[in-house]
């Protein structure tokens, strides 16, 4: 399988592509495990019971996040674990104010906190309230988020054993399979226990309409943007060797012999049977983000377990992002709020879903070693 980075439009949009037919682990969404050292440790996440709290970094870092830049860093004892933001491994002018990596980080905290469940220990959960701001010019290790660790009984989860499963899809989904009727009240309910999170879900054919020219209009203009560009040219592969030397990034290489990508890109969106906003009260709140990130895992996982593709499409949220940077007038931040009928909630990521078609291919992770303090 291989990801491939290609132009559409004024738009730079990451799409993936497998080799071969479509088995029964593609039509259910399910990746194949690649040889190769970036995909050790989708093999070892359950890690060895003899290593105590070592064993929930590996099911963090299988964590979805932002252009793969994998922005952790844990410090593990006996009794904590502590989740810092490693802020280095930024993205630039892309991710301006480290939002997507706030929420990146979030992603690892969830997965974090299933394996402590499922690993038998009771999991006692801090964050470090703080603003987001752009990256310094000499940047740190940051604190986020304090796990204090006890004994308890083991609870294995349905979204716990789904970690490994979980993967990115940004092929086009079937638009003839509707999704099960109880899915998008089960993607609310995810954040009915949280004040300052909440999910919006879009099934109807004018939604999707709406939110898919959204997403599309602001992709090109971020990517119009050369400061943009730049910020996440670091995190582009140019081959499959530099993949598993780095084991980070997106590849941005391409295999000739598979056939073009969905044109054009709205096209592609209009593939989801469901769009989806994740909400804060403050979109530039540390804490907030970090619970949004925890929200979209457990969407993820969710509907992993549930045999549904999904991916995060964040290009109108960035928009805000890049309005706010500019100074400009946030016409993105009225126009998905037209949508959610409430100006109040300020969204901070986006996302589709439906059944795939192709499987998604399995990105590369750093091992353990490379995260731990």
């Amino acid at each position: 399988m291989r990801r491939r980075v290609f132009l559409n439009g004024a738009a730079m949009v990451i799409v993936s592509a497998a080799s071969g037919g479509i088995d029964a682990a593609a039509a259910q969404g399910i990746a194949d495990v690649e040889d190769g050292p970036q995909c050790e440790p989708w093999k070892n996440w359950r890690g060895d019971p003899h290593e105590g709290p070592l064993a929930l970094v590996r099911a963090a870092v299988l964590a979805s996040n932002a252009f793969n830049a994998q922005p952790w860093l844990f410090k593990v004892t006996r009794s904590r674990i502590e989740l810092y933001a490693d802020v280095k491994r930024n993205l630039g002018m892309f991710d301006p104010y480290l939002r997507e990596m706030h929420l990146s980080l979030g992603c690892a905290l969830e997965n974090l906190m299933l394996a402590a469940a499922a690993n038998g220990y009771r999991a006692s959960l801090a964050l470090l309230p703080h603003k987001l701001l752009p990256a310094p010019p000499n940047p740190r290790p940051e604190l986020v988020a304090r796990i204090e660790l006890s004994a308890g009984e083991p609870a294995v989860s349905e979204l716990y054993e789904a970690i490994p499963r979980r993967h990115t899809n940004r092929e086009p989904y079937d638009t003839g399979r509707a999704l099960p009727s109880g899915f998008p009240d089960a993607l609310v309910r995810l954040a009915a226990e949280e004040k300052q999170v909440r999910v919006f879900v879009f099934t109807g054919d004018s939604e999707r309409e709406k939110i898919a020219d959204i997403i599309d209009a602001a992709g090109k203009l971020n990517m119009a943007d050369p400061d943009v560009r730049r910020g996440i040219q670091p995190w582009l592969r140019a081959s499959k060797e530099q993949t598993q030397a780095l084991r980070d990034g997106e590849p941005a290489y391409r295999d000739p012999s598979m056939p073009p990508p969905l044109q054009p890109y709205k096209k592609l969106l209009l593939t989801a049977r469901l769009f989806g906003v994740v909400a804060v009260r403050d979109r530039y709140d540390c804490e907030q983000a970090l619970r949004a990130g925890r929200i979209w895992q457990r969407a993820h996982l969710l509907a992993t377990a549930q045999g549904v593709a999904a991916r995060v499409e964040n290009s109108a949220v960035e928009r805000i992002d890049h309005e706010r940077r500019q100074n400009g007038e946030p016409r993105c931040a009225a126009q998905i709020a037209e949508l959610t009928g409430d100006l109040r909630w300020q969204p901070t990521l986006m996302f589709y879903m439906g059944y795939p078609t192709i499987a998604a291919p399995i990105a590369a992770r750093r091992p353990v070693a490379d995260v731990e303090l």
